[in-house]
């Protein structure tokens, strides 16, 4: 087995409405009010890790469909990309289906869809792995779909003979609707006093609407 490193470095990986809404659930937080740089500067702290790039991945939604989040969205990313984020996004796609409502009337709901943030995050995990740019994977998502980055990590490190470790920060609390981060990683449960401490109290909402 490979030595562990004196001085680990920790890459983050973000996904953006994962956490959101995970943590809307535990602390009632209705934004992405988090700032992705303080969350993954506070758990290395936590682990006495040494943080080097943020990766965010978030869908971003139609200014057709939803104006006010269209707008909140390219002025947050607009900051994140000039805070020195990695950021990659994808537009969310709109299904649009017939349901009965309780009067029996029938309307047409529409739902968003992301598709795409969770494969592009698990290519850049492994990527990034095979080119040795982290010791240590920080992964803000409680995506189970993420459980095979595991192994295939794993493989990179027996075959380049490295120490590599995977950490999984989740929102936790009596609120939270899971309490399991990603399995055969090591989980890091944040409560609200460590999430509150990490939160971005700018509004990036648009003057105007698109």
């Amino acid at each position: 087995m490979a030595d562990e490193p004196q001085i680990k470095h920790a890459m983050a990986f973000i996904d953006g409405q994962n956490l959101y809404q995970h943590a809307k659930d535990a602390f009632g937080h209705h934004h992405p009010n988090y700032d992705p740089i303080k969350l993954h500067d506070a758990v290395c702290a936590l682990h006495g890790w040494k943080p080097n790039l943020v990766r965010f991945y978030t869908g971003v939604p139609s200014a057709l469909e939803t104006p006010m989040w269209a707008g909140y969205w390219a002025n947050r990313v607009l900051q994140m990309k000039r805070a020195g984020i990695h950021v990659t996004t994808r537009p969310l796609r709109y299904r649009k289906e017939e349901v009965a409502g309780g009067d029996g009337a029938k309307k047409i709901v529409t739902t968003p869809q992301e598709k795409g943030i969770d494969i592009r995050l698990a290519l850049d995990v492994v990527s990034t792995a095979r080119t040795k740019q982290w010791d240590v994977a920080v992964i803000f998502s409680q995506d189970q779909d993420l459980a095979e980055v595991v192994q295939e990590v794993r493989a990179i490190a027996k075959e380049q003979d490295r120490w590599l470790h995977i950490c999984c920060p989740f929102p936790s609390g009596p609120n939270a609707t899971s309490g399991r981060g990603i399995d055969k990683t090591t989980w890091c449960k944040m409560d609200q006093t460590f999430y509150d401490a990490c939160i971005d109290s700018t509004d990036y909402r648009p003057r105007h609407a698109p």
